[in-house]
């Protein structure tokens, strides 16, 4: 685990911080700010993470072009300051964004506003942790799953399914309508969260039903 700054890895970085970043294979590049944090903590010794500073607006960079913008707790209760970094990721061509936001007691009654501004308003895909910890096992699973060689067989997929893992089996629970019955069904058709995201409402509705399968996909894709 590195926690050396490697001041090369930026390439054409954009003024606004949302260019590409070389990241190397199987690594996290993460922002500066979490050095020390109980979400770095709970990757270090699974994960390679290489510290920079200078990454506003990402929090983490899964690969070049994929990153991660996190809101916490504090955050949200603060009020609406971390949409101006949403906004920034979501009109760059060159990052897709993946926003995590920590759902906890206290931030709850802000959820439905985040959820709507970042889904709806946005187009961009929300995944709500309960902590910190939560959040460093959904994160790694995310950086295994860019690193996977794509299978070209769907059905060895399904034996994949990762329903062992706690954090992404609670972030699926908690999209409207799925519930607990319906998650580890959802998983094992879609194995990881990038591939429940982009399925349809038509590959979905032999799971859940129509209803749900609408809500999934409302709840991954912008409301057109």
């Amino acid at each position: 685990m590195s926690g050396a700054r490697s001041r090369p890895l930026m390439e054409g970085n954009t003024p606004d911080g949302t260019g590409p970043m070389h990241v190397p294979f199987g690594h996290i590049v993460a922002n500066e700010k979490w050095r020390g944090s109980q979400l770095a903590q709970g990757m270090q010794g699974k994960i390679k993470l290489v510290f920079e500073d200078g990454l506003t607006p990402v929090d983490f960079y899964l690969s070049s072009r994929s990153c991660i913008l996190y809101i916490t707790e504090a955050d949200l209760v603060a009020g609406n300051g971390y949409r101006k970094r949403l906004v920034r990721v979501r009109n760059s061509s060159k990052l897709q964004g993946i926003v995590v936001v920590e759902k906890t007691q206290m931030s709850e009654q802000y959820f439905a506003a985040v959820q709507k501004f970042t889904v709806l308003d946005l187009g961009m895909v929300l995944l709500p942790v309960a902590s910190q910890t939560e959040a460093s096992c959904l994160i790694i699973q995310l950086v295994q799953e860019q690193t996977k060689e794509p299978s070209k067989n769907p059905f060895l997929r399904k034996k994949r399914a990762l329903i062992s893992e706690p954090a992404l089996l609670r972030t699926v629970q908690q999209i409207p309508g799925v519930g607990k019955v319906k998650a580890p069904l959802l998983l094992q058709r879609f194995p990881s969260i990038q591939q429940l995201s982009n399925a349809s409402i038509q590959e979905l509705e032999p799971v859940v039903g129509q209803s749900v399968a609408q809500h999934i996909h409302a709840f991954f894709t912008r409301a057109r």
